[in-house]
């Protein structure tokens, strides 16, 4: 059985359904990558991410109510599975690892 894997931007969609949890639907998405992390992202990307995420099994989405504000149109939500936690575990932990071998964090480390 193989790994999956996941890119660099999957993995930032990833986390921010996961801390948006119910709220977690394409321009809420985008604003908090913005917000969070000072990245521009397109709307379009963002929804392309998540549909490939939720072909993989690490994201879930409903459609959400409609809303006066949005003219009537619902909202697709989207919500991280077990799936999505465990990938993001593991990339957490793989990441620590990697980190932790920098020699030069060591020193830093050392002398802080």
């Amino acid at each position: 059985m193989s790994k999956e894997y996941i890119g660099e931007f999957e993995e930032l969609i990833l986390m921010v359904v996961s801390i948006l949890q119910e709220e977690a639907y394409g321009n809420a998405i985008v604003t908090e990558i913005k917000k969070r992390v000072g990245r521009d992202s397109n709307l379009s990307a963002v929804h392309v991410t998540l549909y490939r995420l939720e072909d993989k099994g690490f994201v879930k989405s409903s459609m959400g109510g409609a809303t006066t504000t949005r003219g009537g149109r619902r909202k697709r939500i989207f919500q991280i599975t077990n799936s999505g936690m465990a990938m993001l575990r593991s990339m957490k932990e793989s990441r620590t690892d990697l980190w932790k071998l920098i020699p030069q964090l060591k020193m830093v480390s050392v002398k802080g």
